[in-house]
C-alpha cells in the first residue's frame, strides 16, 4: 500500500472527531481540572499527577488547533484550486464556443463552395453541349460568305430580270408600232391576217424570253 499523506490522516481525523464537540469536551474537562487542582487540599503527588493531565489534555487542545489550522489551509488550497479549475473550465468553455463558431463558419463556407461548384458543373455540361468558340467562328464566316454569295445571285437575277422586262416592253411597244403601220397600210383583211401574226409572234417571243429567265 502506498504511503498515507497528511490530508487523509486529517480526513479521518475529522470523521472521527465529527463537527469539533471533542474540542469544547476537552476544553470544558480541562477547565473543571484547573479548578479542581487549583482548590485541591490533596497530596502534593495527587496534584502532580492532576496537573500531568491537565498538560496531556492541553496538549490534545493544541493539537486539535493545529489540525484545525491545517485543515482551514487545506480548504483555502482546494478553493484556490476550485477556482482554478473553475477558470480553466470557463476558458475551455469559451474556446470551444469559439472554435463551435468558427466550425459553423466553415460549414457555411464549405456549403457555398460546393453549391458554387455544383453550379459551375451545371454552366461547364450546358456549355460542353453547344459547339466550340472557334468552330462556331468558323461556321458563321462560312454562312456570311455564304450569304454575301446568294445576295450577288440575288442582285444579279434581279438586274436579269429587270432587263428581261425592259426588253420585253420594248418588244412589246415594237409590235405595237409594228402592228399600228402594219394596220395603216393594208386593208382589214390582210391587217388582221396580220394582226394574228403578230399575235402569234408575240407569243413565239414571249415564250423565248421565259425560257431564258427559268
Amino acid at each position: 500500500m502506498g504511503a498515507v499523506t497528511d490530508d487523509e490522516v486529517i480526513r479521518k481525523r475529522l470523521l472521527i472527531d465529527g463537527d469539533g464537540a471533542g474540542d469544547d469536551r476537552r476544553i470544558n474537562v480541562l477547565l473543571k481540572s484547573f479548578t479542581k487542582w487549583c482548590n485541591s487540599t490533596g497530596s502534593p503527588e495527587e496534584g502532580f499527577t492532576q496537573y500531568q493531565r491537565m498538560l496531556g489534555t492541553l496538549a490534545q487542545c493544541e493539537f486539535s488547533m493545529g489540525k484545525t489550522l491545517l485543515v482551514y489551509d487545506m480548504n483555502l488550497r482546494e478553493m484556490e484550486n476550485y477556482e482554478k479549475i473553475y477558470t480553466d473550465i470557463e476558458q475551455n468553455i469559451t474556446s470551444a464556443h469559439d472554435k463551435i463558431s468558427e466550425c459553423k463558419k466553415e460549414i457555411q463556407r464549405a456549403k457555398r463552395i460546393r453549391k458554387n461548384r455544383q453550379e459551375y458543373d451545371a454552366l461547364a455540361k450546358v456549355i460542353q453541349q453547344h459547339p466550340d468558340r472557334h468552330e462556331t467562328l468558323k461556321q458563321l464566316e462560312a454562312l456570311d460568305k455564304e450569304l454575301q454569295q446568294l445576295s450577288h445571285i440575288k442582285e444579279n437575277v434581279e438586274d436579269k430580270l429587270e432587263l428581261r422586262k425592259k426588253q420585253f416592253h420594248v418588244l412589246l411597244s415594237t409590235i405595237q408600232e409594228l402592228q399600228q403601220t402594219l394596220e395603216s397600210k393594208y386593208d382589214c383583211c390582210r391587217c388582221a391576217l396580220l394582226r394574228q401574226d403578230g399575235l402569234w409572234v408575240c407569243w413565239t417571243v414571249w415564250r423565248s424570253l421565259y425560257k431564258g429567265w427559268v
